[in-house]
This record gives structure tokens, sequence and C-alpha cells, in this order.
């Protein structure tokens, strides 16, 4: 499970180090795509292979199931961890995500997610944390 919260930077070619707790779990090889909230999602082989499998069960005569299945496949990148421990983050996804110099890595279970540190600051207020949890308990989840 991942989990914590980490500021790094990206260097000039795009690269950013993976901490070293989530280069344990991730492996040297893994999956970055698009995510929701304008973030990237950070998949190990395991959880995206589970996650390919969901989008597969999705009926292709729906049209908003074609295209959140498009979202996160044709975004993705399979990328490799390399001797200093950082990863190439494609052009592309950098972009989406606004990612440019100062970022953010946070564990969030079953994925990890990367995002710009101004974003981060903007999503990460949580001033509303109590209406949140009590939504929660409609999707079964009582604290």
């Amino acid at each position: 499970m991942f989990m914590g919260e980490y500021n790094h930077t990206i260097d000039a070619k795009g690269r950013v180090i993976v901490p070293s707790r989530f280069r344990e779990a991730l492996g040297d090889e893994f999956v970055v795509t698009k995510g929701l909230d304008g973030c990237l999602f950070v998949y190990d082989e395991k959880e995206w292979a589970a996650f390919e499998e969901k989008l597969k069960s999705l009926p292709i005569t729906n049209k908003d199931a074609r295209a959140f299945v498009r979202f996160f496949l044709a975004g993705a990148a399979c990328v490799e961890v390399d001797k200093q421990g950082r990863i190439l983050l494609p052009g592309s996804l950098r972009e989406f995500a606004g990612l440019a110099k100062d970022v953010v890595l946070i564990g969030v279970g079953s994925r990890i997610e990367v995002w710009s540190k101004e974003r981060w600051e903007g999503a990460a207020s949580f001033d509303d944390m109590d209406e949140i949890a009590e939504h929660m308990a409609d999707l079964g989840l009582i604290i």
C-alpha cells in the first residue's frame, strides 16, 4: 500500500526522482497515466493489470465508457527507473498535469499520484473534510 507525501523537482529533461519507499513497491517498471483532478496516476504492474481488466469489462456501446477508456489508455506510458532512482515523464503527461518544476508525489493506497506543487496545494486544503466524511457513509465507509 502506498502512503505518504514527498516533494521533488523535475529536471530539464523531464525526470523526477521516485521516493525509495515507492520504488521498493513499484519495481523497476510501471505505468504512468493521466489521472483525475489534474494529476497523474502511477500503478505497479499488478494494479495496472487489474485496472485494465476493469476497463475491458466496460461496454463498448456506451459512449461515456469509451471516453473513459480512451482517457486512461491513450495517455498511459510504461516507465523505467534509472540508476539514480528517476523516471522520465513523457512530455504529454507533464503538460496534462501542469508539471514544470516542483512536484508532489503522494501515496493513495493502490496507486501513487503525481501533482504539480501548485495544484496539490489547492487540492489538499481539506477544509470540507467533515462534509466529505458524511458522504463517505453513503458509499459504505463508516469511521
